[in-house]
């Protein structure tokens, strides 16, 4: 998966750089920047129970589109609305296990490969927007800042030992998740930042020891914008 990732990363630099290279007609005042974005990032679980360790890479995938909408004249400050995809894993040495429909989570030491949670959601960003850009400039800064609306439409379980590998729906994952984000950067690499305000899992979910699992996300990655 990361060699996939990195490959992914390559592609997107190479076509970032020719969208930015792409004429503008310079006669058109009312120029927007509508974009296609792609991103990748790491998830950092804040907040964790005790005991429990993050493991393997983390990974945020992203892609959607953003409406701009300016305020000014110059057209360089405005708003951005957008509706966009994005799958996340989350590795960690959780364990978690379903029977008759109950969900039991308990601290792994060993014995086991991976275990991880898994989120695919529809987003909706909101972004206040300001950047360097003219009708004719194609290399510009930019600062994007705002939140970000997600409904997991698929949350699920694995856990991965020696021995067996088990999956399944998991419905303690928060169907609803918000957060703030920015963006910012200059010409085709960007670094993307997201902060969640609400837990990965629903409020009464905790470990074997009575814990609860109150974890929040933390996302860095790069986002490239597509013309």
């Amino acid at each position: 998966m990361r060699n996939y990732l990195f490959l992914l990363c390559y592609l997107l630099f190479c076509l970032g750089i020719k969208a930015q290279e792409s004429p503008k007609a310079v006669e058109d005042d009312k120029y927007l920047e509508d974009q296609f974005y792609v991103g990748l990032g790491f998830n950092l679980l804040l907040e964790k129970p005790s005991n429990i360790v993050q493991s393997s890479l983390s990974y945020s995938v992203q892609t959607g589109f953003i409406k701009d909408i300016p305020f000014n004249q110059k057209r360089n400050f405005g708003l951005g609305l957008g509706l966009g995809y994005a799958t996340n894993s989350y590795y960690s040495n959780i364990g978690a296990s379903k029977t008759d429909n109950v969900i039991a989570y308990e601290v792994l030491t060993s014995d086991y490969k991976r275990s991880k949670f898994e989120t695919h959601a529809i987003e909706i960003p909101l972004e206040l927007r300001w950047r360097t850009s003219t009708v004719d400039e194609y290399k510009f800064w930019r600062i994007y800042a705002g939140v970000k609306l997600g409904y997991v439409f698929s949350g699920r379980s694995k856990l991965v030992t020696d021995s067996n590998t088990t999956a399944f729906s998991n419905d303690d994952i928060q169907n609803l998740q918000y957060g703030l984000q920015l963006n910012f950067g200059y010409n085709t690499w960007n670094i993307h930042a997201y902060y969640g305000l609400n837990p990965l899992l629903k409020d009464d979910v905790g470990i074997e020891s009575g814990e609860l699992i109150t974890m929040g996300i933390l996302r860095i990655g790069v986002i490239f914008y597509i013309l």
